[in-house]
């Protein structure tokens, strides 16, 4: 099997190098100072019980056509670095490829092939103007739901936090060949994966407590065991959570954990930095429409009322844009820069 992971950053690069070191057909796609370590030094993997593992001798380029016509695609670029690389991609996809999104949040495709009355919704927030779903058919989209939460410490050095689940499914719930494949794939690699037959239940699980602990980590500089330990944090988070819940609950979707054990379980995570608070110490941009704008969008449709969810939204969104203003005023006169990593993720 031919495979390209697009955005070798934190959990594309975690991927990646374990596909590589298991013996698997990888290239990856990157630009910039990632690339150039790649390249370089390789990928430094440091695991979460100390452990390193380089790997080297990578086939890296910042080239879709160079990468060529693959059999899957994993997709590890941030969600809102998806527009402009979807129809580059384009190289990527021949006939029978598989696309198989790595991204916090809901997914853009969310609702194809979803059945029922909201059948091929488009998530405006997500694909404002359709250029996503007009590059990347829905035919093509496996969905997987990332668990590990990893860092990039430098460029081409990653560090494996915690968590080892790559669950994966069809958006129509049915058992297919290429589901279990994939799912084989990540398990060769060291990972665990399951072939799920409701794949949204399980993005919805994520994403409930990623509205949560992202946000107010990122604006109040705090860790998940800081969110958890101060009383007003706390509260809030399970005010965030309940929200995204009620969003959840009325498109039928039953979460099968309560949010009273995510608490429990993001207190004994610890001192960890979530995927939001990590991009804004780095000036990058951050995955507010994914992780908060996509879960206001499906709630107004629904009739559902999200107003803590609409503020801690309208101050992520000034601060998304504070950065950005940062990162013109360092790049103004350097050329610019476009990311295409994933970072981070958790």
């Amino acid at each position: 099997m031919r495979i390209c992971v697009v955005g070798a950053g934190a959990i594309g690069g975690l991927v990646g190098a374990q596909l590589a070191h298991a013996g698997e057909s990888v290239t990856l796609v990157d630009i910039g100072a990632q690339l150039a370590a790649l390249r370089r030094d390789g990928l430094t993997v440091i695991a979460p019980h100390g452990e390193t593992r380089v790997v080297r001798g990578l086939a890296c380029t910042d080239s879709f056509e160079e990468a060529g016509e693959q059999d899957l695609v994993l997709l590890a670029v941030k969600a809102q670095r998806i527009a402009e690389v979807a129809e580059p991609m384009r190289a990527l996809l021949g006939p029978e490829t598989a696309v198989v999104t790595l991204q916090n949040g809901l997914p853009w495709w969310y609702f194809h092939r979803h059945g029922g009355e909201m059948d091929g919704w488009r998530l405006e927030s997500l694909d404002p103007d359709g250029r996503i779903e007009r590059h990347l058919e829905p035919g093509r989209i496996l969905g997987c739901v990332a668990y590990p939460a990893a860092a990039l410490e430098r460029p081409g050095v990653i560090r494996h936090l915690y968590g080892d689940r790559f669950p994966v499914g069809e958006p129509n719930g049915e058992p297919s060949g290429r589901a279990r494949a994939v799912a084989e794939l990540f398990v060769r690699a060291g990972f665990r994966s399951a072939v799920l037959d409701d794949v949204r239940a399980e993005l919805w699980l994520k994403a409930v407590g990623a509205v949560a602990f992202n946000p107010i980590s990122a604006l109040a500089r705090a860790t998940m065991a800081g969110i958890c330990r101060h009383p007003a944090t706390r509260a809030l988070a399970v005010e965030l959570m309940a929200e995204a819940e009620s969003v959840a609950a009325r498109l039928g979707v039953t979460l099968r954990v309560p949010v009273a054990r995510r608490l429990s379980g993001a207190e004994k995570v610890g001192e960890h930095k979530t995927s939001m608070l990590q991009d804004v110490e780095a000036g990058r941009s951050l995955e507010v429409e994914a992780i908060l704008g996509s879960v206001i969008e499906v709630g107004r449709r629904l009739g559902v009322a999200t107003p803590r969810l609409d503020t801690i939204y309208a101050c992520c969104r000034l601060l998304d844009e504070s950065l950005a203003a940062q990162r013109a005023a360092r790049n103004r006169g350097r050329g610019g820069y476009s990311e295409l990593s994933s970072e981070s993720s958790s």
